[in-house]
């Protein structure tokens, strides 16, 4: 093990686009990256959170996926724009502090990290329930116990660990999901054994394609928007592969458009294949379409790709969240004690083991999950309940200060380094504009929401929080330049 150099704190010349040499490992490669583009998001919240948005919106949840997952995408264009431009670790937090200040990279970096390890807990958390059923010899507690310890060591040994994991784990969602399309397909036209033709009547019949009118689209954005987080960690994995500009442009590339035909393909075929009404909240609707068109053992199977999208969710929030730390330390806005990375091949004193892994990074980012699963075994409905409402929005407010971090940086970019701009963000800087409105309008309407108006206010609570602290650094250490400056040369 050996410390990094120490990272002073940001100067004006740290603000310009040329990005510091990483000391972590580039064990990542492009397979790895642009499947984890992909199956970043596919998780739980699509293959059983979507029957929510189909119960609010009916057929509807069709223009509510696209209207999300265009929000998401052109978020994901201006990140990717700014991470082959600039790759570093702490991907966005770098940008903001960049574009905005060492406030903006403080607190999006800090909230993020939360977002991360209270998440995980969750995810943690409903993987050893299913594992519970499988196994009822064995206690949640110990499976839980059993995954973090597993994924702990695998971000503990070298990147490419981390890579491979997700490989899998994402090839294996992403093939789920072509099959139930394919399959679907097959339904929707008669073309399956035993089956007629489905047409367009479950579209249009019980209610119509808009049973709730546009309230029930606006209803069902708001249930799924957050199903599309987790495509930032690819910017944040950009830094750790050989070519991060060209990496980080492909991944983008690749995967946002392919995200958005797995969700509204989806989608399309749920609601073609049965009538809105007979999904519910709580249930997968891919079970109940598998089941349908006469799958056997469909809840079986689903619940073995729930589980393991559950665990790939969790097996990238720790990384996302060791690194966002180590940035965060690199940049003297987190303790510098988490600095220290494994040895390199070669270095001296070396063991021979792959090297640059942010080890007291990803033990810092495990311990604080350790403590929110614990928290969510122990008091899931109180406790626990305000930590995750805490973070509940969070990933709009990031979300936001990616936007406006990126209508900084293209102007300062296009003067200092327009050869940098290998991805651009289309029509700039208009569509970066209606990204930030649709955000804003967003929490808005959270606000008038019953059920999402905590997670705003218990959000906004805790970013202020992290904002009061980022502001009050900014002002000490100004405080103590100033008086370093009065004092007579000697």
């Amino acid at each position: 093990m050996h410390e990094a150099s120490p990272t002073p704190p940001p100067s004006p010349a740290a603000t310009s686009p040329a990005a510091p040499a990483e000391p972590l490992s580039h064990g990542l490669k492009q397979r790895h990256l642009t499947m984890l583009g992909l199956g970043g998001v596919i998780g739980a919240g699509l293959f059983v959170g979507s029957g929510a948005g189909i119960a609010v919106a009916g057929p509807a949840i069709v223009v509510s996926y696209l209207i999300a997952g265009a929000l998401a995408m052109l978020v994901m264009r201006m990140l990717g724009e700014m991470s082959a431009a600039m790759p570093a670790s702490g991907s966005f937090s770098v940008h903001a502090e960049r574009a905005l200040g060492r406030w903006a990279g403080f607190s999006v970096g800090w909230l993020y990290w939360f977002l991360l390890v209270v998440v995980l807990a969750v995810e943690a958390t409903a993987a050893a329930q299913i594992a519970h059923g499988w196994v009822p010899g064995v206690e949640p507690w110990a499976w839980v116990l059993l995954f973090m310890v597993v994924f702990t060591v695998a971000n503990l040994t070298a990147v490419k660990n981390f890579g491979e994991f997700e490989f899998w784990f994402a090839s294996l969602k992403v093939g789920a999901i072509v099959v139930f399309l394919v399959l679907g397909g097959l339904a929707v036209f008669g073309l399956l054994p035993d089956t007629d033709p489905v047409g367009m009547a479950n579209l249009t019949g019980q209610g119509g394609f808009l049973p709730n009118g546009w309230s029930g689209v606006v209803s069902g954005v708001l249930t799924v928007v957050f199903a599309f987080g987790g495509l930032e960690v690819v910017t944040i994995a950009a830094a750790e592969t050989d070519d991060p500009a060209r990496a980080v442009g492909r991944a983008v590339r690749s995967a946002v458009v392919r995200i958005l035909f797995f969700y509204v393909g989806s989608m399309l075929v749920i609601v073609t294949v049965l009538p809105w009404t007979a999904q519910q909240a709580g249930l997968s609707p891919y079970v109940k379409v598998l089941d349908a068109i006469g799958v056997p053992s469909a809840g079986q199977i689903m619940n073995i790709v729930v589980f393991v999208a559950l665990l790939s969710a969790l097996n990238a929030n720790l990384y996302g969240s060791s690194r966002m730390i180590f940035s965060l330390a690199e940049r003297g806005e987190a303790p510098r004690g988490l600095l220290k990375v494994s040895r390199k091949p070669g270095a001296e004193g070396s063991s021979g083991q792959p090297g640059g892994v942010p080890r007291r990074a990803v033990l810092a980012s495990v311990a604080f999950g350790f403590v929110s699963v614990l928290l969510n075994l122990l008091w899931p409905d109180t406790v626990f309940l305000y930590m995750l409402n805490s973070v509940g929005a969070v990933l709009l407010f990031v979300w936001a200060l990616i936007a406006a971090s990126q209508l900084r940086l293209r102007a300062r970019l296009e003067q200092e380094a327009p050869d940098a701009l290998a991805l651009r963000m289309w029509w700039f800087p208009y569509l970066t504009w209606v990204t930030l409105a649709g955000l804003l309008g967003v929490l808005l309407l959270m606000l008038t929401d019953d059920a999402a108006r905590p997670q705003v206010l218990w959000s906004a609570g805790a970013t202020a929080l992290v904002l009061l602290v980022a502001v009050g650094r900014e002002r000490r250490d100004r405080k103590g330049s100033r008086e370093r400056a009065a004092l007579p040369d000697r």
